[in-house]
C-alpha cells in the first residue's frame, strides 16, 4: 500500500508539533509522500505565518516599515530549527525573501514561501527530499489548475523517488509565476498527488478525530462520523462543515482513492474515511450529519405570469453573477423567485442588482430579506424513511421555528430548510435532538 499524507497547520505549528508529526509518519513505512502547510496557531493568541505574510504584503504594498513583521516571521521559524536542533541556514532564505520585496513580489508568491519554508525545514528533519510544488502543480494561464499537465510533472519528478516532501497551496504557472489555490488549499494539493501516483490512500491529518455529525461548538460532543460518501460530504461542506477543503474531493473521487481524516493529537483514533460507495456496515445511519450556516440574504423577486417568460430565472442570475455575487439556492413558485445569497457578497451591490432586475425584467414586487441561516439535515437515501420528514417539521414546529424555506431534491441526500439566523443553533441543536433514532 502506498499513502499519501498531508499534515495542515496546527499539527506543524513549532517544533514539538512537527516531531510528532514526523513520529506519526515515520510509523508507517507506507507513509511515503508528505504535503505540508504553512505553521498555523501555536495557542488562540497566536497568528498564522500565512496572516503574517498577508500582512508582510500589505505592508509592502502601502510603502510601511514591514521589519517588525518580517522580524516575526524569521524569529518563528527560527523557533522550529532550534527546537529540531537542524542544520538549516534560515538566514539565507530570510534574505532571498527580503530580496524579494524589493522587486514588488506578487501576493499569491508571497502568501506561499510559509508553505515553501516549512517544506524545507520539515525535509531537512526527516532527512527526505525536498521538492517544490511549482515543479509539480501547474496551472494555466487563466489560473486554473491543469489537471493533465500537473499529474504529468507530479509522475515525472516523482516516480522512483522513495520518499520526498512537498509544500502544500501553490504551483506554477505557464510563465513560472507563483499561483495559490485558496485558504486551505494544501488539502488539494494533497489530494492531486495522491491522484497523479495512484495513491491506495489519501490521509488528512488535521486537529480533529474526523468529522463530526454537527458543529462541536454548538452541540456538546456530537457523534463522529465513521464512514461518509464523497457526496454527503460536499453537502455537508457546503453547508459549512469545513474540516476538508471542498475542493479536495474532486482529484480523490474521480480517481476512486478514499481519504482519511485523522487527528494528529490523537493518532490512534481511526477517524473518518471518505468513499465513493458506502461499505454495508455504514449504511445503519440515516442521517450522516446535520450542517448549516448563516450570514444570508434572500434576494425576493415577485411577477404575474413569471413562469410563461422563457429564460426569466436565467436573466436574473446573470444579473447577479454579472456582480461576481455566487448564490447559495433558488426556491420558486409559480409567480415568485427567491435566490439566496451571502450578504457580505451582496452588500455592496445590493442597490444596483435591485435597480438592474426592476429595469430589465419588471417585476411586481422585489425585496431583500437579509437574516437568514440554512440548516442541512443530510443522508444516503434520506427519503427512503417512511415519515422522516414529518418528524423533522414536527420537532421543529413543537419547537417554535419558523420553517421560511425549504429545499428537498431528488438527489435523496438532503433536505434544506431556511429559518431566521436568530434560530439558527435552536434549530440545529432541536433536530440533532430529535433525530437521535435516525442517528
Amino acid at each position: 500500500m502506498m499513502k499519501v499524507v498531508k499534515f495542515g497547520g496546527t499539527s506543524l505549528a513549532d517544533a514539538d508539533a512537527i516531531r510528532h508529526a514526523a513520529s506519526i509518519i515515520k510509523s508507517d513505512p507506507d507513509r511515503r509522500y508528505t504535503v505540508v502547510s504553512a505553521p498555523g496557531k501555536r495557542s488562540s493568541e497566536d497568528i498564522k505565518i500565512t496572516d503574517l505574510l498577508i500582512r508582510l504584503y500589505e505592508e509592502t504594498q502601502a510603502y510601511k516599515d514591514s521589519t517588525k513583521t518580517l522580524g516575526l516571521i524569521e524569529q518563528r521559524f527560527a523557533d522550529i530549527v532550534a527546537g529540531l536542533g537542524i542544520s538549516f541556514d534560515l538566514k539565507k532564505e530570510m534574505d532571498k525573501l527580503e530580496r524579494s520585496l524589493q522587486d514588488d513580489p506578487g501576493r499569491e508568491e508571497l502568501l506561499s514561501r510559509g508553505e515553501y519554508l516549512n517544506a524545507r525545514i520539515i525535509a531537512a528533519y526527516l532527512q527526505w527530499p525536498f521538492v517544490d510544488a511549482g515543479l509539480l502543480i501547474r496551472f494555466g494561464s487563466d489560473h486554473r489548475l491543469d489537471n493533465a499537465k500537473t499529474d504529468e510533472q507530479i509522475r515525472k519528478v516523482l516516480t522512483g523517488m522513495e520518499h520526498a516532501v512537498i509544500p502544500g497551496f501553490y504551483g506554477c504557472d505557464p510563465d513560472g509565476n507563483i499561483v495559490t489555490f485558496s485558504r486551505g488549499g494544501s488539502d488539494v494539493s494533497g489530494a492531486v498527488v495522491a491522484r497523479a501516483l495512484k495513491a491506495d490512500l489519501y490521509e488528512n491529518w488535521t486537529d480533529v478525530s474526523g468529522i463530526m455529525s454537527a458543529d462541536p461548538r454548538i452541540i456538546a460532543d456530537p457523534r463522529r462520523v465513521d464512514w461518509i460518501s464523497y457526496r454527503e460530504l460536499r453537502e455537508m461542506s457546503y453547508m459549512g462543515a469545513t474540516v476538508l477543503h471542498e475542493e479536495a474531493v474532486f482529484p480523490v473521487r474521480d480517481a476512486g482513492i478514499p481519504i482519511q481524516i485523522r487527528n494528529t493529537m490523537d493518532p490512534d483514533a481511526e477517524g473518518t474515511m471518505i468513499v465513493s460507495v458506502l461499505p454495508k456496515e455504514a449504511r445503519k445511519h440515516t442521517i450522516t450529519g446535520i450542517a448549516g450556516k448563516k450570514g444570508l440574504s434572500d434576494l425576493y423577486i415577485e411577477k404575474a405570469m413569471m413562469n410563461a417568460e422563457v429564460g426569466f430565472g436565467a436573466k436574473v442570475m446573470n444579473i447577479i453573477a454579472g456582480y461576481g455575487v455566487p448564490y447559495e439556492h433558488t426556491p420558486t413558485s409559480i409567480d415568485t423567485m427567491s435566490v439566496i445569497v451571502e450578504t457580505e457578497s451582496l452588500e455592496p451591490w445590493r442597490n444596483q442588482i435591485i435597480s438592474e432586475i426592476d429595469k430589465q425584467l419588471k417585476p411586481d414586487r422585489i425585496m431583500i430579506e437579509d437574516g437568514i441561516a440554512l440548516v442541512a439535515v443530510v443522508g444516503e437515501g434520506l427519503w427512503q424513511n417512511t415519515g422522516f420528514a414529518a418528524k423533522m417539521f414536527s420537532i421543529l414546529s413543537e419547537a417554535g421555528i419558523s420553517v421560511r424555506m425549504i429545499d428537498a431534491s431528488f438527489s435523496e441526500m438532503n433536505i434544506i430548510i431556511g429559518v431566521n439566523s436568530a434560530d439558527y443553533e435552536k434549530t440545529v441543536r432541536v433536530l440533532y435532538s430529535g433525530l437521535q433514532e435516525y442517528m
